[in-house]
């Protein structure tokens, strides 16, 4: 996840080919949705929603908007993944681009339950339980997996299990999944170090101040291909017992939630999520560790 750099698209793209264990078959845990009852029946038209400004449908997102997830860190290009599935999101509500309207949101702004400057969020928030204390998640539109990178030659690089990284020094953004990784798979013997961006993580492996950083799948293929001049994937923490998803961030209660999910399903039936994935996201080639 970093500031994009347009000649890289196809560099993500074409790495799209192989891997299988990204997909949107997997169903979300409706327990943390947090869909308003009585709003499934509501009629998920423009005319009928009522949104942050009339006739507008409001996204955030953080900045910089990371690749893949973005191109050209300009959101409303509906380039790179996020930005596609929101546009996509936004034409099933009956929203034209046009009526896209892209707020900077940070993601610990994202998650809090602050009142929203937005309709929706994309900004790779994993939904649980803890966070759907604050704010309600629409559908999961990516599975997620995460990934551990190095730099070649690192006291990491080439291990193959989990135990071997025992004694690293890993890091992660603040409040992410990717930290909350390393706590409950990993279990260093050291604790692992946290940095407000990933572009601050990045900075700490090429200055060797950790052995590794974890971060998704997507992202580790960018990182190692694009901000690493040798950069390496150790490999992909196992899947955990209850499938990791992507959600849409709402306001707590939202009117929007139940539409917003129910769109996302759409998208899933239909075959669009898994068309995007393949164009914008890396899928090749991580290995599993043990």
């Amino acid at each position: 996840m970093s500031r994009v750099r347009s000649a890289l698209v196809p560099l993500v793209a074409l790495a799209t080919a192989s891997l299988g264990m990204v997909g949107c078959s997997a169903p979300v845990d409706q327990s943390t949705s947090a869909t308003p009852s009585g709003s499934a029946s509501a009629s998920c038209t423009k005319a009928s929603l009522t949104t942050h400004t009339a006739g507008k449908l409001t996204v955030g997102t953080d900045s910089p908007a990371y690749e893949p997830w973005f191109s050209d860190n300009d959101p409303s290009n509906g380039k790179g993944y996020e930005s596609a599935v929101a546009y996509a999101i936004a034409e099933k509500l009956g929203y034209a681009k046009a009526d896209v309207v892209w707020a900077v949101v940070p993601f610990n702004t994202a998650i809090s339950p602050a009142a929203k400057s937005f309709d929706l969020d994309l900004n790779q928030v994993s939904i649980s339980t803890e966070r759907a204390k604050a704010v309600d998640f629409s559908s999961g539109y990516y599975d997620v997996r995460q990934a551990v990178i190095t730099y070649q030659g690192s006291a990491i690089d080439g291990k193959t299990a989990i135990a071997d990284l025992s004694a690293a020094t890993l890091g992660a953004q603040v409040g992410t999944t990717s930290y909350q990784a390393i706590v409950d798979q990993v279990k260093p013997t050291k604790a692992a170090k946290v940095f407000d961006t990933n572009d601050l993580a990045v900075q700490a492996l090429k200055n060797k101040q950790v052995d590794g950083i974890v971060v998704d799948v997507p992202t580790a293929f960018y990182m190692t291909a694009a901000q690493l001049d040798d950069g390496v994937i150790v490999g992909q923490l196992p899947a955990t017992d209850t499938a990791e998803q992507f959600g849409a961030v709402l306001d707590k209660d939202s009117p929007l939630t139940s539409c917003v999910s129910q769109t996302v399903d759409a998208l899933r039936a239909d075959g669009t999520l898994e068309k995007l994935q393949s164009t914008w996201l890396a899928q090749a080639g991580a290995p599993e560790l043990k």
